[in-house]
């Protein structure tokens, strides 16, 4: 039987306290006229699934271009959300945390996972450090890498943890792999209604994509996807190696290219040779060279210290930073990733 998007499943909570489509729907008023700033964005967009219309707006992140806002089809929500439980084994009556913003695909998701569901969901504020004060177990969640980053010693809590909106570090990585859960790095946009794709990071080498998900690359390797829920073949700027019909290993976005001396350079693969050397944030760039046409740059969140340039040997000639510049503080989205333009504007400031 084909679920539709006005469904609320009868096993749906919310805060410990079963609702139905119009007890939901009272929730959200009382959410919109008297809660706090994020409870107004819940209801906002409770409102909104609740109405006529056959889409929501959803705002992108901003992160390789201007932040806008797309319509995306309610029912391919729903899809996608079947498509989540069946791929991370999140079934009826699951308890779950919801510690992301709802303004966002991200905090969208959850809660439509959760009423399709049937999950046993609990809101709190986002913060940095969600679990600080919340001592209850999960069976899943959604986290930005800063906030998995801050919450580390209460992780074991959470049976299953999903990581996205941002990079995860290689130093952060390390850490998620020693601690006793089901811990997946995502991948996936707004566009695509968040991931497609997923890789746990203490057995998977790769990304492997959600049932029913076709991928393929163009001449340029740029990923192309196909999934149940999307209305048509979706492209981005995500450069992959394709490993099989169903995994993939990420190399870059294809915007962030570097072309020095006729070499085309990945800044990611470049920055993920040297992360575990630099504990800082940072990331490495392209800038306009008369010589090379593009030199390799390093940019370093914070304040000036002296570098040890041994850092760069397992970096080939090509790859090694010809400067380094340091910037106070980064240009981020909501969920903490790097505004690479933004950011590189300041160096002229």
């Amino acid at each position: 039987m084909e679920i539709q998007s006005h469904n609320i499943h009868n096993r749906f909570k919310l805060n410990g306290f079963h609702f139905d489509r119009e007890g939901l729907l009272q929730v959200a008023y009382s959410f919109v006229k008297e809660g706090e700033s994020f409870e107004w964005a819940i209801g906002r967009f409770l409102m909104d699934w609740m109405d006529d219309n056959d889409y929501i707006e959803a705002k992108t992140s901003g992160s390789t271009g201007e932040p806008k806002y797309i319509r995306l089809s309610k029912q391919s929500m729903v899809e996608s959300a079947l498509a989540t439980g069946d791929f991370f084994n999140v079934t009826v009556g699951d308890s779950a945390l919801m510690c992301v913003s709802a303004e966002y695909i991200a905090g969208k998701m959850m809660l439509v996972r959760a009423f399709i569901l049937g999950l046993d969901l609990y809101i709190v504020e986002p913060s940095s450090a969600p679990l600080a004060y919340d001592d209850r177990n999960y069976d899943f969640c959604a986290m930005v890498p800063l906030q998995a980053e801050s919450s580390l010693k209460e992780l074991h809590r959470i049976k299953t943890l999903l990581v996205g909106g941002a990079k995860i570090s290689d130093k952060l990585k390390e850490k998620l792999k020693a601690i006793d859960s089901n811990i997946y790095e995502t991948f996936g946009m707004t566009e695509s209604i968040t991931h497609f794709a997923a890789k746990n990071l203490r057995n998977d080498s790769y990304f492997r994509t959600l049932p029913g998900v076709e991928i393929r690359t163009d001449e340029s390797d740029c990923l192309h996807v196909r999934a149940p829920w999307l209305e048509e073949e979706l492209t981005g700027n995500d450069l992959v190696r394709l490993v099989s019909d169903t995994e993939f290993d990420w190399l870059g976005r294809r915007d962030n290219v570097i072309n020095s001396g006729g070499v085309k350079l990945f800044p990611e693969q470049i920055a993920s040779l040297i992360d575990a050397k630099i504990n800082r944030r940072f990331f490495v760039a392209g800038l306009p060279d008369e010589r090379l046409g593009e030199k390799v740059v390093l940019i370093i969140e914070g304040a000036p210290f002296e570098i040890d340039k041994n850092i760069f040997e397992p970096l080939s000639n090509f790859q090694t930073p010809k400067e380094i510049h340091f910037i106070r503080k980064f240009a981020e989205t909501y969920s903490g990733k790097i505004i690479r333009k933004d950011t590189l504007q300041k160096l002229s400031l």
